[in-house]
């Protein structure tokens, strides 16, 4: 394998960041979300430039490539509340993570790179617990967070995707995370 990274997302890579998070979505859930949703993804790049000059993105490189990215960041309330909307004592210091890796770069420690590279920094500004959110039926990205030791913890949510409705489960866990030779 080419040498592989990760590291803080400049400007330079936004386009190349909005193609991945379009391109993945539209190869990783086709099985999950009508045709319409996937066809109907709009250009993100304005959002991802704010992310990116927010600091909260980093991403994953191999050789010359950026082949996925991570936006992690304080978790807004409505993210980290209970299922009866209550805040768990932590809230103040959880994060919310979202990582995506091109089908075709993954099984190459990527996610996991990016993973213990968000959860140390997170970790340096005070967050304690991170969170995510999964599409229920996507096994792989369930797999992919038990393995770090981020379980589902009991809350879910449904989405309108297009008239369909997508259940998503939020996965939690800690932020000391090794990676393993």
């Amino acid at each position: 394998m080419a040498d592989a990274a990760v590291r803080a997302a400049t400007p330079d890579d936004v386009q190349q960041i909005a193609r991945i998070h379009r391109d993945t979505w539209r190869t990783a859930y086709r099985s999950l979300l009508p045709e319409e949703v996937l066809g109907g993804l709009g250009d993100t790049t304005q959002a991802w430039a704010e992310a990116v000059e927010e600091d909260q993105v980093l991403v994953a490189t191999e050789g010359e490539y950026l082949v996925g990215y991570c936006v992690a960041g304080r978790a807004p309330a409505e993210e980290v509340a209970k299922a009866d909307g209550t805040l768990p004592p932590d809230a103040a210091t959880t994060a919310l993570v979202s990582i995506l890796v091109e089908p075709r770069w993954g099984r190459r420690g990527h996610g996991g790179r990016l993973l213990a590279t968000a959860a140390k920094t997170l970790r340096d500004n005070g967050n304690t617990r991170g969170i995510a959110w999964v599409p229920e039926a996507d096994r792989a990205s369930t797999n992919f967070y038990a393995k770090a030791g981020w379980e589902p913890d009991g809350t879910v949510r449904t989405l309108d995707a297009g008239g369909r409705p997508l259940r998503e489960i939020r996965v939690s866990g800690g932020l000391t995370l090794l990676l393993a030779d």
